[in-house]
């Protein structure tokens, strides 16, 4: 279930770093500026753009591409480079709403620490805003596994995230076996976890040259790890434990991708990226599951009667039940209840009765219609379907399902809109699009 923790942080400035990013090496520059309350962690690459606007990345884990040895995000064909530092900066902190602008294809490297974006960053401070924190309480158990590798979530009753790091090569590894852990709300990390860099083992360095990334770098600009844990050249360790430190780092970079601060005790051996990752979308489908179960049971912000007032469409071709949550004009949630007695049921098919993915997608484009009328300019005006992108059917909707439908706006205009849409019957994924509105007066002919 989620909980209230507080009340929900921005930056009470704006601050600006410029450097070159760890595997690709080219420059680039990153403002952080304040966002409003709900806003969450969002990316903009500002030297890249769609449709005459900056591309934009929110910080979720569904954003998330694969990349060896550190976090990246796309959207499309845009993408950012080695987020983590960054993403663990603003989680250590207790920044939840923030507008990341990018200049470059990488977020700069610096020292490979997340010590420069904190000191930025508190340097500007943390300012209050009204609104609770709702953050993600762990209430079973969740464990990934790869190899002999592992990264589970448990419940606690500490406040906050506890983390457990166990870093172990092995007997005959080159690094000593070094354990961590800590509490993330303690106040500790700014100076027990930011200032521990990145680093990589001299085999792993050659490697990472060999094929074209890194080649900028040498041990005089990261850790390159020889023979007994010690850092080859004249680099020298800042803790004793440095690396299982670092380790912490990217770990709690990579579950802030969740969206949503954790309460529940992280523990992980030998984990990586891709465990992290792995991890934070077990941790946020959990998330979300316990919302919409939530939502399902609350008497909801719209009846039927208001949304007969908000949209043109009637029986047979209302398809949006109950509005359960309204985000301001960012997000809505809503419910189709699904039965045996819609009139389509009659021809499709007669003895295995599917929904029609067309319609499942009608009530999508519906429910963002709701969300695009909570716009003030566009009061009076209707939403008439454009086009439809990356429309997938993920399963049969069938009499009996609840469809619960979630509006997520990308884009809005004067005179177009742009939405993201996701459908779910219990916690499976039965539908997504993304469509495109033109928004024409109400009385227009």
């Amino acid at each position: 279930m989620s909980l209230t923790t507080g009340f929900q942080q921005t930056l009470a400035g704006e601050t600006t770093l410029s450097g070159r990013g760890l595997f690709l090496g080219k420059d680039a520059t990153v403002r952080f500026k304040p966002a409003p309350v709900n806003h969450g962690v969002v990316l903009y690459r500002t030297d890249v753009e769609d449709s005459g606007q900056p591309v934009r990345i929110p910080a979720l884990i569904q954003h998330v591409t694969k990349r060896a040895r550190r976090t990246a995000l796309r959207r499309g064909d845009v993408a950012i480079e080695t987020c983590e530092h960054c993403m663990s900066a603003l989680a250590g902190l207790g920044i939840d709403n923030v507008a990341v602008e990018v200049s470059g294809p990488e977020l700069p490297a610096f020292d490979g620490s997340a010590q420069p974006f904190v000191e930025a960053l508190m340097e500007v401070g943390v300012e209050g805003q009204d609104q609770p924190r709702r953050a993600l309480r762990v209430t079973e158990p969740i464990t990934v596994e790869e190899g002999d590798a592992m990264i589970a979530a448990l419940p606690s009753d500490q406040p906050g995230m506890q983390v457990i790091y166990d870093l172990d090569y092995g007997g005959e590894g080159p690094v000593p076996r070094q354990v961590y852990a800590m509490q993330l709300q303690n106040g500790a990390y700014a100076e027990q976890i930011a200032p521990a860099r990145t680093y990589v083992l001299e085999a792993e360095a050659q490697a990472l040259q060999a094929s074209g990334l890194g080649s900028h770098l040498t041990p005089k600009d990261i850790l390159v790890i020889g023979e007994g844990g010690r850092p080859i050249g004249e680099n020298t360790l800042r803790f004793d434990d440095e690396l299982v430190r670092h380790k912490v780092l990217d770990l709690i970079g990579d579950l802030a991708l969740v969206g949503a601060p954790i309460q529940g005790r992280i523990v992980a051996y030998r984990s990586g990226h891709a465990l992290n990752h792995r991890l934070a979308r077990c941790l946020q489908s959990a998330m979300t599951a316990q919302q919409r179960a939530s939502l399902l049971t609350s008497e909801g912000v719209l009846d039927i009667r208001r949304i007969q007032k908000t949209l043109p469409h009637r029986y047979p071709m209302l398809l949006v039940d109950r509005i359960l949550e309204m985000d301001g004009d960012q997000r809505c949630v809503g419910v189709k209840n699904v039965t045996i007695n819609e009139p389509f049921f009659d021809g499709h098919y007669p003895g295995t009765p599917i929904m029609p993915g067309v319609l499942i997608v009608e009530a999508m484009a519906q429910m963002s219609g709701i969300l695009l009328s909570r716009k003030l300019e566009h009061t009076g005006k209707l939403a008439v379907l454009l086009s439809m992108d990356k429309v997938k059917l993920r399963r049969p909707v069938t009499p009996g399902d609840q469809l619960v439908i979630e509006a997520t706006a990308i884009r809005v205009r004067s005179r177009t809109g742009h939405t993201r849409c996701r459908a779910f019957v219990g916690e499976d994924l039965a539908a997504e699009a993304e469509i495109k509105f033109m928004l024409v007066d109400a009385d227009q002919e």
